[in-house]
């Protein structure tokens, strides 16, 4: 009898989304890939459920309505790649359809590139795994 245990450490979230949000992405995983708050399917559309919870921009970043969205699908790409459903190869997807986003919903491009080399530089701090495991 395996007497092993797997947790995570909860962490306290800014967000919480009121309804599915999908986004197509660029990132083709090799399977459809399906959790309790996000999928992402063979053509690459990411589809965040209802109930997720983010944090939203990290660092000196303003949780403004020019990089909501953004954050949203960048931490949701990051928690796949956390939990090793996606390689983290995929990081430097995410961290510029981060940048794409951003400048979609209007942000100026200085700031854009600003987002994107502070993902670009520190991001791989949160793409390892949090899965936590004890006898």
């Amino acid at each position: 009898m395996d007497r092993t245990i797997s947790y995570k450490e909860r962490r306290h979230y800014k967000y919480n989304l009121f309804k599915e949000f999908q986004y197509p992405t660029n990132i083709l995983p090799p399977h459809a890939i399906s959790t309790r708050f996000i999928d992402l399917d063979l053509s690459g559309l990411l589809t965040i459920k209802k109930n997720y919870a983010w944090d939203g921009a990290s660092g000196p970043v303003f949780d403004t309505q020019k990089i909501m969205r953004g954050s949203l699908v960048h931490d949701a790409l990051y928690q796949l790649m956390r939990e090793k459903y996606l390689p983290q190869k995929a990081r430097e997807n995410a961290d510029w359809l981060l940048r794409e986003i951003c400048l979609e919903d209007g942000m100026p491009k200085f700031n854009a590139d600003l987002v994107y080399l502070a993902v670009d530089l520190f991001g791989g701090l949160y793409t390892k795994s949090d899965l936590l495991h004890a006898p």
